[in-house]
């Protein structure tokens, strides 16, 4: 038999997401390294922020750095993986909503729920899209399978929507 290769999700929606991050930023990965926190490695992604939408005034504001993991790396020939991750490169720039453990280690909520790629498109407002996952979801209320599905929006859209939920 072969291990079953996936993650199961809880499908958050765009509100889910507002209410329970701890953050949201607006930055672009510059750099990353891997390191072992405990028995699980994960990949430390420097993230230079240029815009704060949600947290606390001082933490994360635009010109400043966050440090973001995810679970999965390479470490010392060690390598750990896990389904549902998302991997950055330097210069992929995204609306991170984030939440921090009791461990000090800021996430991005969800995996890849909690990421929206903004769109290279020269505009003012460019898009901002977060992409349906592929792993198992659950339907909060029901505990049933469900499909993601893409969101897109305006950034102007977003912000709009993130600060009425404050």
């Amino acid at each position: 038999m072969l291990p079953l290769q996936c993650a199961t999700l809880e499908r958050l929606s765009l509100n889910d997401m507002i209410s329970q991050s701890t953050s949201v930023v607006r930055g672009t990965v510059t750099g990353s390294y891997a390191a072992f926190s405990g028995p699980v490695i994960y990949t430390h992604y420097t993230i230079q922020v240029s815009e704060r939408l949600k947290g606390a005034a001082g933490a994360a504001g635009a010109g400043s750095t966050v440090d973001v993991v995810v679970p999965g790396g390479t470490v010392a020939n060690l390598r750990q993986s896990f389904a549902g991750t998302p991997t950055f490169l330097p210069g992929d720039e995204y609306v991170f909503f984030l939440w921090t453990s009791r461990a000090g280690l800021t996430q991005v909520m969800g995996l890849t729920q909690g990421l929206f790629s903004v769109a290279e498109d020269g505009t003012a407002d460019p898009l901002a899209t977060r992409s349906a996952s592929h792993e198992l979801m659950l339907d909060q209320k029901t505990g049933r399978p469900v499909k993601d599905q893409t969101l897109t929006m305006r950034l102007s859209d977003l912000r709009s929507r993130i600060a009425g939920a404050k």
